[in-house]
């Protein structure tokens, strides 16, 4: 077979082997399997075919993996992201190949090599988490690991430390392989050894769960919605009488006490401040539960947009506290280059008031009476759980404990929600936090700080959950050192490359 040929056949069955390693298969053992590939199929290519091959990965990787858009709005975007993104993970490509065939890696020790491919991955994957819009940090392969021993690492240095070793990890197996393949056999036994040593390493990192400042009961409903795409929209009123008619069925159940009531985003999309009938079934409903409830809803008092806000409701019918969305999402809640996307999807002419980004950080301080103290509750709404400085940022501010509110509805029967649900726990790991994540119309679920999926509810079904959630005050190092973190391995990656090419271009011209 033409190494050309076998270099894209491993490129491209890489990227579907990664997709493997998420939800809904999660066969996260896979996602090692997938950069080892990547790695044999560059292991000699140039800047450019480097960048058309770990193209073909990303895109490979990517359509299976976004399938929900395509679900959601149809198959013209679901490709334009897939294609777009796609290019973004490309650069890692070019990045990598520019540092491989340069002097500077010559007379390296050989765990260099992946130590670097893993330090241009996660610099790759920051850079796409912030750029363009806002940046699209679905699919990061750390994501994938949440059950294996690695995913603790979260707890030292987030998401972007964990996706280092990752890379890294998958690195050193396509490096054995390599080397086995050249007969040197020293390299082909030592590089997994040292791949199995970083894997386990989070084992030694202690996570303590324990609750440490008492524990909030927290009754959570999804009054579920019908299974009709975009469409789903249009039962506003369904939906809050769902979610209503759910509460008085957790209450009838009896579960315990409940310190406060959880619905998830768009449950009320009639804002109970301005709409009478909205505003008689939450009142009913915190009411019966017998504590204030945490409801999302819609804002469109601006004149120029909207806003997705939750609303921490009182039994009296008053608003105690609110928090608007930061990260409207792109394409889906606002139409950037409206003029352009609307040639290739009639799908934008469905966003006719666009959401507003909100200001101040993801938290809602509730008043608990058990307690007789006020809880501060992170409340990352929907694809905010995927942003590391919103999660960070509500730690710093006071989170205890995290509650996600998503809406679902317009994704089906996908992967959309599962994946999501990753996201929440690794964000519990991260934090050192407890977490609910809860839907309109699941995957729901409640993890615990360790991110240990210990209840979760069935898609597109009308559930109740119960939990009694341990809140915590302790600083994690992913968070007192965010800021390091995000920008260290954004920087580091890119001078790694400069120097790369400086050194080449030096050589190259005799300089």
């Amino acid at each position: 077979m033409p190494r050309a040929l076998l270099n894209l056949l491993l490129a491209v069955g890489g990227g579907l082997v990664l997709n493997a390693g998420f939800p809904d298969l999660g066969w996260w053992p896979l996602v090692y399997v997938a950069l080892a590939m990547l790695w044999l199929a560059l292991r000699e290519a140039t800047v450019w075919r480097a960048f058309g091959l770990t193209w073909a990965f990303a895109i490979a990787f990517l359509l299976p993996h976004l399938t929900w858009a395509d679900a959601s709005v149809g198959a013209v975007p679901w490709v334009a992201l897939s294609i777009a993104e796609g290019a973004f993970i490309a650069l890692f490509g070019a990045g990598w190949a520019c540092v491989r065939r340069s002097p500077l890696m010559q007379g390296r020790p050989p765990w260099w090599s992946p130590a670097a491919f893993g330090l241009l991955w996660v610099g790759m994957e920051q850079l796409r988490s912030m750029i363009p819009f806002g940046g699209f940090p679905w699919g990061r392969i750390a994501y994938s690991q949440v059950d294996a021993p690695i995913a603790r690492l979260a707890w030292l240095g987030g998401v972007p430390l964990t996706a280092f070793a990752i890379a890294t990890v998958g690195a050193c197996l396509g490096l054995a392989v390599e080397a086995a393949l050249t007969r040197r056999l020293v390299l082909a036994g030592a590089a997994p050894i040292a791949a199995a040593a970083l894997f386990v390493g989070g084992l030694f990192i202690p996570i303590d769960t324990q609750a440490t400042d008492g524990t909030l009961r927290v009754g959570a409903v999804q009054g579920n919605v019908p299974n009709t795409g975009l469409d789903a929209f249009s039962q506003a009123r369904e939906v809050t009488k769902n979610h209503h008619d759910g509460t008085l069925q957790l209450v009838e159940d009896d579960p315990g006490p409940i310190d406060l009531l959880l619905w998830p985003e768009n449950a009320a999309d009639y804002d109970p401040r301005t709409d009478e009938e909205s505003a008689r079934l939450v009142t009913e409903a915190a009411q019966a539960a017998g504590a204030p409830l945490l409801l999302g809803t819609n804002d469109y008092s601006p004149e120029d947009g909207r806003y997705n806000t939750m609303l921490l409701w009182s039994q009296s019918g008053a608003v105690i506290d609110s928090y608007d969305k930061q990260r409207p999402a792109p394409f889906a809640e606002y139409i950037p280059i409206r003029d352009v996307v609307s040639h290739f999807s009639d799908a934008v002419d469905l966003v006719q008031t666009e959401v507003l980004p909100g200001t101040g950080s993801a938290t809602i301080d509730v008043p608990v009476e058990a307690l007789d103290r006020v809880v501060t509750v992170g409340t990352p709404i929907c694809f905010e759980i995927a942003y590391d400085e919103i999660i960070t940022d509500a730690i710093a501010q006071g989170a205890e404990v995290l509650l996600v509110p998503t809406n679902n509805a317009s994704f089906g029967l996908t992967a959309e929600s599962t994946q999501q649900l990753q996201m929440t726990r690794l964000a519990a790991i991260t934090t050192g936090r407890a977490a609910i994540q809860i839907s309109t119309v699941g995957v729901s679920g409640v993890v615990t700080p360790h991110g240990r999926l210990i209840e979760s509810t069935e898609l597109f079904t009308a559930d109740q959950i119960y939990a009694e959630l341990p809140l915590r005050t302790e600083i994690t190092p992913a968070v007192a050192l965010r800021h390091v973190w995000h920008w260290g391995f954004l920087v580091l990656p890119l001078i790694l490359v400069v120097s790369a090419a400086g050194r080449t271009i030096r050589e190259r011209y005799d300089w």
